[in-house]
């Protein structure tokens, strides 16, 4: 496949990541700043960089269409395609990183993600920048061990954050339909996150080390920031579905707990201290994740799950 396809895959995947951007603004969600933040950003490297794949497609195809060695140099939207990739990654990965920490507490998991995220991102922006400086399209495989480097780490971050996600959210199965409802969407978007972005990590590196020289491996590298833009969205849109199933208090507190909206400070009343308290030992007594599913359910089903988890 030539440029021409490539460019078609990756815009026909930022229509559809345009439209979910444009889902999540009209959804006005009482989100965190820091994730209407990863959201923004996202939203301007997707847009960047698909523009800039048009114009090096215009710049092959019709500037220099008389001109075919013109193809034997890399212009900039080139280079830029690791760059743009290993930073959406890295948002990625650090935003999925910071979910498991709030529902595990686990500072030693949550420091394995952040050591693997950042040393993929140096990676990526090691590759962007020697290919920038090489500029000569044949001469591309004198970046091939760090390329391999940079694309085995992410797909190995991705298989490890989708598996961690999944086992997380699957030992919190409770038998109540509801909240098993929920935790299985939840588990969906975690494996949609790792499998889609890792099936596009792979692809690149296969087609990189079988046919260098053929340019194959641009159908696979192009598009992989709208894959990560894609899973990303997809785990914030599916509150939408959620908000439908759940009551508006447990929708907020399951929102709380997933980091999606601020947390704030309210005065209890006896009650609900004495639940509260409940749940609070039962967290620190307990790596379990099902004490998380209290966030999500009736009040009455609250105290019949930590009545369970007393015996």
């Amino acid at each position: 496949m030539g440029l021409y396809d490539q460019t078609l895959v990756n815009t026909y995947l930022y229509g559809i990541v345009t439209y979910q951007f444009a889902s999540y603004h009209r959804a006005n969600f009482n989100d965190r700043l820091l994730v209407k933040s990863v959201v923004a950003f996202l939203f301007v490297l997707d847009t960047v960089h698909s523009i800039a794949v048009i114009y090096m497609a215009w710049a092959y195809m019709v500037t220099n269409y008389t001109n075919p060695t013109a193809l034997q140099f890399g212009v900039w939207p080139y280079p830029f395609t690791p760059i743009g990739t290993a930073a959406a990654a890295l948002v990625t990965h650090l935003f999925l990183g910071d979910r498991i920490y709030r529902l595990t507490h686990n500072k030693v998991l949550s420091g394995i993600i952040i050591a693997m995220a950042i040393p993929t991102f140096a990676l990526g922006m090691i590759d962007g920048i020697e290919a920038w400086i090489i500029h000569v399209n044949a001469d591309m495989t004198r970046i091939k061990a760090p390329v391999i480097a940079w694309l085995s780490m992410q797909v190995i971050v991705d298989t490890f954050l989708t598996v961690t996600l999944s086992i997380i959210l699957a030992r919190a199965q409770t038998g109540m339909p509801t909240t098993d409802t929920v935790l299985r969407r939840l588990i969906r978007g975690a494996i949609q996150t790792g499998l889609f972005a890792s099936i596009f990590s792979l692809g690149d590196l296969i087609t990189f080390l079988l046919l260098p020289d053929a340019n194959f491996y641009g159908m696979f590298a192009i598009p992989i920031g709208r894959i990560y833009s894609n899973t990303l969205l997809d785990t914030l849109l599916v509150r939408e579905k959620l908000k439908m199933e759940m009551s508006s208090s447990a929708f907020e507190r399951t929102s709380r707990v997933m980091g999606w909206i601020p947390a704030t400070r309210v005065t209890p009343g006896p009650a609900a201290t004495n639940l509260h308290i409940a749940v609070h030992r039962s967290l620190h007594d307990s790596t379990d994740i099902r004490t998380y599913v209290v966030e999500m359910i009736s009040r009455q089903a609250q105290v019949k799950v930590i009545t369970r988890l007393k015996k």
